[in-house]
């Protein structure tokens, strides 16, 4: 206190000078950085909001906007949800049942199915893949995809399917004929001409079709069976028809004697063989196999008893009685 009453104080307090180094302090290098960007972004958003606040201005929104925006982000919701969730299948079939039983109820519900052309392939397997349930209704039923159901079908190589309104649909087939068995892995199966696996040939009468082994042999047997054809006293005798490396066939005859074939035209080959068979009865001597592939000669192996007693008769003959 001066000599006047008044108390002397520092005009600095330490408080005043805490906030004045408060006020004078730096920034730290991470603050500097972001400081200029914040600002930046902080005035983006402020002229955005200003620029549609000034545009919506008087702008009336409908009423019920937002009960619709609710309603579109449910749907969408469980859009995604039935996507993720691979439930999208079940919602559509069940779609489908509500639509065909309204249109059931006016009438049109399938009460009949014409089927004609089957021979190997039952009713009820073709009414299934046709797509016909107690509950499908005419008016929906898609012909065109109830016709490419049918053809999936290995014995079906054609289909027909005609709606007859207001309550009968007609189907008509084609099916493939059996053609030949085909073994390959030891496993047997029925083919059509084409190639096409039919299945397992469950009928004894297809034991009479001719067989053919190998992989490939499926689709290569048409050809050379019609070339065999034109040889039917070779054709007779034959057990199985083999495919060798996809190349070229052998015969297996039902002597177990095997006839080589080259890997291309093998009509001449063939026509030799006829020719052999017809003039030295070839095929029914004692011999293993008849090697064709060479069209300048014929290569024949013999059995080894054959060979046996053909190496006993080019011996020379024993002189009787000996050396006087």
């Amino acid at each position: 206190m001066d000599g006047r009453g008044r108390l002397a104080e520092p005009l600095t307090r330490p408080g005043n000078m805490r906030g004045r180094r408060g006020a004078g302090a730096r920034l730290r290098p991470g603050q500097r950085v972001l400081a200029p960007v914040l600002a930046k972004m902080a005035s983006r958003i402020s002229r955005f909001m200003r620029f549609w606040a000034l545009r919506l201005e008087g702008v009336r929104i409908p009423r019920f906007t937002g009960i619709a925006a609710s309603a579109l982000f449910l749907v969408a919701s469980i859009g995604y949800g039935a996507v993720r969730g691979d439930h999208v299948r079940m919602i559509v079939d069940t779609l489908e049942d509500w639509r065909d039983a309204g249109a059931n109820s006016l009438g049109f519900r399938i009460a009949a199915v014409s089927l004609s052309g089957e021979k190997h392939v039952s009713r009820a397997e073709i009414v299934a893949a046709a797509g016909v349930t107690g509950r499908t209704s005419l008016l929906f039923l898609d012909v065109e995809a109830a016709r490419a159901r049918l053809k999936t079908m290995p014995w079906i190589a054609e289909a027909t399917v005609r709606k007859l309104f207001p309550d009968r649909l007609q189907i008509r087939v084609r099916e493939r004929e059996p053609f030949a068995l085909w073994q390959v892995g030891g496993r047997l199966s029925l083919i059509a001409a084409d190639g096409t696996l039919l299945g397992p040939p469950n009928d004894p009468a297809f034991a009479a079709l001719p067989l053919v082994v190998g992989p490939g042999a499926q689709t290569k047997a048409r050809d050379f069976l019609a070339l065999l054809d034109r040889y039917p006293s070779i054709r007779e005798q034959v057990r199985a028809s083999v495919l060798v490396a996809e190349r070229r066939w052998n015969l297996k005859l039902k002597n177990n004697v095997d006839i080589r074939l080259p890997e291309t035209d093998a009509g001449p080959a063939l026509d030799t063989l006829l020719a052999l068979d017809r003039d030295k009865r070839l095929i029914s001597r004692d011999i293993l196999a008849i090697d064709l592939r060479l069209p300048d000669r014929v290569t024949v192996r013999l059995s080894d008893a054959a060979a046996q007693a053909r190496e006993e008769a080019r011996k020379p003959p024993k002189k009787k009685g000996g050396d006087a």
